[in-house]
């Protein structure tokens, strides 16, 4: 196996143990990471999000598969299981991760999903009507936005 895709199979594992250190760890300290509800984050605020996701989930399950990588890129395929805390419903997301590599460690890490199929499940008739809309993708951008700004300030006050 290539020391890339043992890194990114790392990565998926500590993240179904909900080990976020452990996954923060595997990125490059100028990470910068994007998925369709969390578009643009970089550094430190991309392991943020980790440990806020990991510390929240109650029954979250991670399931990953296809994992490839060589020097400069990798990728693989991951399902994440749970309930949508807002709203009590049970979610699949089927997820395509995209990398790129420096130092030996993840430099860009790209989750691509369906939001509209997302927003479905997670929120129901409301989703089906308007889930494809740029109305609900730039709600759940301030949302997500948000609620990691007053997680990394609780994690700054508890330090």
């Amino acid at each position: 196996m290539h020391p890339h895709a043992a890194l990114i199979q790392r990565f998926y594992e500590a993240f179904a143990r909900g080990d976020a250190e452990t996954m923060c760890a595997c990125y490059h300290p100028e990470v910068h990471f994007s998925d369709p509800a969390f578009p643009n984050l970089h550094g430190d605020r991309a392991g943020a999000m980790w440990r806020m996701l990991c510390g929240q989930a109650k029954d979250l399950k991670i399931e990953f598969s296809a994992i490839e990588a060589d020097y400069h890129t990798g990728k693989a395929h991951w399902d994440a299981t749970y309930t949508f805390s807002a709203t009590g419903r049970k979610v699949l997301n089927r997820i395509d991760a995209s990398f790129t590599f420096t130092d030996g460690l993840i430099l860009r890490h790209q989750d691509h999903f369906d939001l509209w199929k997302w927003s479905r499940q997670a929120l129901g008739p409301a989703g089906l009507l308007l889930g494809w809309t740029p109305i609900v993708r730039n709600k759940l951008h301030a949302q997500t936005a948000k609620a990691l700004d007053r997680f990394m300030a609780s994690e700054a006050a508890a330090s």
